[in-house]
């Protein structure tokens, strides 16, 4: 229990330090299944659904990706008028989302989602 305590305070600390980044607006850590493990996000219902919906996306287009033979892509990004989500492959199970407003640097955000991912996948195994 204490390593399960541990180790969610660690990926909150991840998710705390990836949201000081300039443009995003809430980060989220998913199963590949699309299980909530922790989120910023206030709303609970929200953070369940923007990760199950998430992790479909992600699934989708690694699938999609690894069948033309490009291999498993490591970012997914759908990107609207209004923000981007963000999905970065997080090791075998997990996935970080973020989102974002519109203007954000895109180019930052994935270097520092690719420091966190690793923090993540560590912590994780």
């Amino acid at each position: 229990m204490i390593n399960k305590i541990r180790t969610i305070q660690m990926m909150e600390s991840t998710l705390k330090e990836i949201n000081k980044i300039g443009g995003i607006e809430s980060s989220a850590i998913a199963s590949r299944d699309g299980l909530l493990i922790c989120s910023t996000l206030r709303d609970q219902k929200r953070a369940e659904v923007l990760v199950a919906m998430s992790a479909t996306m992600v699934g989708a287009a690694e699938a999609a990706s690894n069948e033309l033979g490009n291999g498993i892509p490591e970012t997914t990004i759908v990107e609207s008028k209004n923000g981007k989500i963000i999905g970065y492959g997080a090791g075998p199970k997990a996935i970080l989302l973020v989102m974002t407003r519109p203007e954000t640097n895109l180019g930052w955000v994935l270097v520092e989602m690719k420091k966190a991912s690793e923090k993540i996948k560590q912590v994780l195994e």
